[in-house]
């Protein structure tokens, strides 16, 4: 009876262990969507924005980085094996991409200009940029361990 008892516990200890183990390696990753709301409500507790001040901040954070998601991926790097007409393309091509995110960026810098003071505004952008770089490292130590 006690061998069957100690059986019986090491099962349910082992399938206990494998479902947690199973759940960790199959972590649901976060949409862009996601990523950016989880973003803006740092930025917002982080600034220690007003609730109201907050949401009107989490709403326009949202919709700018939908904005540039529109514009869709960065043109490719030009390299070696490119002619010369090809590499010019590209570089013109990466040039607009980066005036269109430029003009985004003053658009929306006028919006947060409605509701956030100018040092708020320089702030929001450090943290944004923090966060940026964080992610950035993250994805590199990714990369290097696979």
């Amino acid at each position: 009876m006690k061998g069957i008892i100690r059986l019986w516990l090491l099962a349910v200890t082992l399938t206990t262990f494998s479902s947690t183990v199973s759940a960790q390696s199959h972590r649901q990753r976060l949409t862009r969507e996601q990523l950016a709301e989880v973003q803006a409500k740092h930025i917002a507790k982080e600034m220690a924005l007003d609730d109201a001040t907050s949401q009107r901040f989490i709403d326009t954070f949202c919709q700018f980085q939908r904005d540039i998601w529109a514009l869709g991926p960065r043109p490719k790097q030009p390299h070696r094996q490119m002619t010369d007409k090809e590499t010019e393309q590209a570089l013109k091509d990466r040039f607009a991409h980066s005036q269109k995110i430029l003009d985004l960026r003053q658009q929306y810098y006028g919006i947060y200009s409605e509701f956030l003071t100018q040092q708020q505004i320089q702030r929001m952008y450090e943290l944004e940029r923090q966060m940026m770089d964080r992610l950035s490292r993250h994805a590199q130590d990714k990369q290097r361990k696979h």
